[in-house]
């Protein structure tokens, strides 16, 4: 009887372990873009996301700017090397779900104004403080173009 009981326990926690990995692979993967050079980062970045999601439609995607990150999402920005508008490149990742964030503590280091910005940015109060957040409490991968 023992012997019994203990193959069902062990047969119990491998379905459990078995059900709980598979519920963990079933979700929509969450990832955090962490953009703070709008120079090295931005262009490329904003190209990744899109590559990101044209492979994985489901993904849940915020894009964290801060320092000179956050000039991707200024009204008029435009790639240097390039002569690319972002604000095209951001809108249109914007309409496929993607949420874009700018750090007020830059806004307030660089005094800058959040009417300087697209429509397509949201604020947060911390860029560090939010990347952490996703990652530590929210379980997002971390992503660094």
């Amino acid at each position: 009887m023992k012997k019994l009981l203990s193959i069902l326990a062990i047969l119990t926690l491998a379905f459990g372990f078995g059900s709980f990995a598979s519920a963990q692979s079933t979700g929509n993967t969450k990832v955090v873009y962490h953009i703070d050079d709008a120079e090295s980062q931005g262009l490329k970045g904003l190209r990744n996301i899109r590559n990101h999601l044209d492979v994985a439609p489901q993904t849940t995607i915020i894009v964290v700017t801060h320092a000179n990150g956050v000039d991707i999402m200024m009204e008029g920005a435009k790639d240097k090397k390039n002569n690319v508008e972002y604000a095209p490149l951001v809108g249109a990742l914007k309409s496929r779900g993607v949420k874009f964030e700018v750090c007020e503590i830059t806004l307030k280091n660089r005094n800058l104004k959040k009417d300087q910005f697209t429509l397509d940015a949201d604020f947060t109060p911390s860029g560090v403080v939010r990347v952490a957040d996703l990652q530590y409490k929210d379980g997002f991968g971390y992503i660094k173009p």
